[in-house]
């Protein structure tokens, strides 16, 4: 078995297992390295080569956690929460209760939307949004489940499509830039405005992925055990202040100038760093607490660090042992000429590539220069062969264990320990966004 397949296996199934994702990670990255042909000592140079690449992340997740601690004790967000609270004891009956649940739903939908393009912080309003609503979200007996689809819709459909944002990176700076780069040779060439154009099909795909997961899959009540507010639960102990007017004009004035910062420096790090510094200067805690602050943070988001750190190591392995190239070769020595089954063929390999190193943007540059030259061969026209590669790099990143568009959900949904990261957030987003995503984009590769 090819060593790419096996490792994406193994980690999958531990993860599965309930085994610790960081485990899983470390183990597939072994198994991937020593069948692949690597010594012991050469699988973990490359592990560790890689494990670099991923601190600068797990060092923002921690800062957003320290962020976001340091917000709850505002009392900014039990206010509101509590606002909503009020709010929802005046809607009695089913059908009004079900009227709020959309309504929630759709808000966090669209913020998370907006994270992607207008304002563009990915998934750094998550700590801060999402666990003040939980109090409400349990009081509804809305399932988890589908806020989980609803945050990792919001987090990758818009990049497929909107050419702005994080959209720009990915659909000009990287697959525009790798199609035209790899295409040149071979006479083919892609323009700007065939990209969106080409991936509105597989997009559409995880448009009813969605409708399916909201209004159908996890549609029905769910029952969580009723806690306090969910924000007391990241303060590890600390009583969050009662609210007073200087505190939650320092914390709007914080949530703004963090967005603010990132968004002009592109550094989580910053954002989040100033907006703790704010907070301080309004009295929301004392500076000679911040190592507390920072220890509650790391602690709520230590997993995420160092899934994303592990992420990191496991991508380097697999690119170190050469098994992408003979995995895709090998798999089209199968099946010959025959189109529609190389069009599969490329969408699953780019399935379990990018399900391992958990980043579609990651994922571009190493199919790219291989599969461009397989669908002129294989005689796709230049818009199949954009739906080919970018639905192709794009799969997976909803339902990796190791994507932050199923990290960051879960970062949020699970801080009172009632939301399980497998499968609560990472199966249900394979099924509603992966299955779709390979029959429309393989649809799409054979009418384009």
């Amino acid at each position: 078995m090819n060593a790419v397949i096996l490792a994406v296996l193994v980690m999958v199934a531990l993860s599965l297992a309930r085994v610790s994702v960081v485990f899983a990670l470390v183990v597939g990255a072994l198994v991937g390295g020593l069948v692949g042909g690597l010594s012991l000592e050469q699988t973990l140079d490359a592990f560790n080569e890689g494990v670099g690449g991923g601190a600068q992340v797990a060092l923002a997740y921690a800062t957003l956690g320290a962020f976001a601690v340091a917000i709850s004790r505002s009392g900014l967000p039990d206010m509101l929460a509590n606002r909503l609270i009020t709010l929802l004891g005046k809607e009695t009956t089913a059908s009004q209760q079900a009227r709020v649940k959309m309504l929630l739903l759709t808000a966090v939908l669209l913020v998370a939307i907006s994270s992607q393009n207008a304002i563009p912080v990915h998934i750094a309003f998550i700590p801060v949004l999402i666990p003040p609503l939980l109090t409400v979200m349990n009081r509804l007996k809305l399932d988890r489940r589908a806020v989980a689809c609803a945050l990792t819709f919001g987090l990758t459909a818009p990049y497929m499509l909107l050419p702005v944002g994080f959209g720009a990176i990915f659909l000009n700076d990287i697959l525009l830039a790798n199609l035209n780069s790899a295409g040149e040779p071979l006479g083919l060439e892609i323009t700007r405005g065939m990209v969106p154009m080409a991936m509105a099909i597989p997009v559409g795909g995880m448009a009813l992925g969605l409708i399916v997961a909201l209004l159908w899959s996890y549609r029905r009540p769910r029952e969580y055990q009723v806690q306090d507010i969910a924000s007391r639960h990241v303060t590890e102990g600390h009583k969050p202040a009662e609210p007073h007017m200087l505190g939650l004009v320092m914390s709007g004035v914080a949530i703004v100038a963090a967005l603010g910062l990132q968004l002009y420096s592109g550094s989580m790090i910053l954002g989040g760093l100033v907006g703790i510094g704010l907070l301080s200067m309004g009295g929301i805690f004392k500076w000679r607490e911040a190592d507390d602050l920072f220890t509650s943070g790391m602690r709520m988001m230590a997993l995420i660090g160092f899934i994303m750190i592990s992420a990191a190591g496991f991508a380097e392995v697999m690119k170190t042992t050469g098994e992408i190239d003979a995995l895709v070769s090998g798999a089209f020595a199968l099946f010959g000429d025959n189109r529609g089954l190389a069009a599969l063929v490329m969408l699953l390999v780019g399935l379990f590539i990018t399900l391992g190193i958990g980043s579609s943007f990651s994922t571009i540059p190493i199919i790219a220069a291989i599969f461009v030259p397989l669908a002129v061969q294989f005689g796709f026209s230049p818009m199949a062969t954009v739906v080919l590669v970018g639905t192709a790099a794009a799969l997976g990143d909803a339902g990796s264990p190791a994507s932050d568009s199923t990290l960051g959900p879960t970062s949020g949904l699970n801080v009172d320990r009632q939301h399980d990261h497998m499968w609560d957030s990472v199966v249900p987003t394979f099924l509603h966004y992966n299955i779709p995503l390979v029959g429309f984009g393989w649809l799409a590769a054979m009418m384009l």
